[in-house]
């Protein structure tokens, strides 16, 4: 978890080195990128669902993003008061952008790993992603774990 973790901090610090330039941080990538990849407009608590981030957290970032012009927000007719949030024209030339700076940067990662290694590596962690997903053991679940 240790080695998860840091490297997590390692890749939001080196992000937000890579597209600094483009007046992002690795959070406002992040929410950018969520939109991106659903190419349909979406609500703070969907972005923050996709991305694995805080309602709050995200509405910041979407906040900021619409300051800077490369988000704007749509009523919802599902429901009033959680808007719909889409890409503007600048917004996508950013994301667009910033993609083609990770996809170089993948590239070099990459570099010295298998294609073996590459898609073992995905895969564990598409598998520990899905695990995360369900509930935590209660206290007690993991006490008879403990003792059989």
């Amino acid at each position: 978890m240790v080695l998860v973790f840091r490297l997590n901090g390692r890749l939001l610090e080196q992000g937000d080195r890579l597209v600094e330039g483009l007046n992002l941080t690795s959070a406002r990538w992040q929410v950018l990128g969520a939109l991106a990849l659903a190419d349909r407009p979406l609500t703070a608590p969907q972005i923050a669902e996709a991305m694995g981030i805080t309602r709050q957290g995200a509405q910041k970032q979407l906040n900021l993003l619409m300051d800077e012009g490369l988000l704007d927000r749509r009523p919802n007719p599902s429901h009033e008061r959680s808007p719909l949030y889409r890409l503007t024209a600048t917004g996508k030339r950013t994301f667009a952008e910033a993609d083609r700076r990770c996809g170089l940067w993948a590239a070099d990662l990459g570099e010295a790993l298998s294609e073996d290694a590459l898609h073992t590596t995905e895969t564990v962690l598409g598998e520990l992603l899905a695990r995360l997903n369900k509930p935590l053991p209660t206290h007690r679940q993991s006490e008879r774990t403990s003792d059989d």
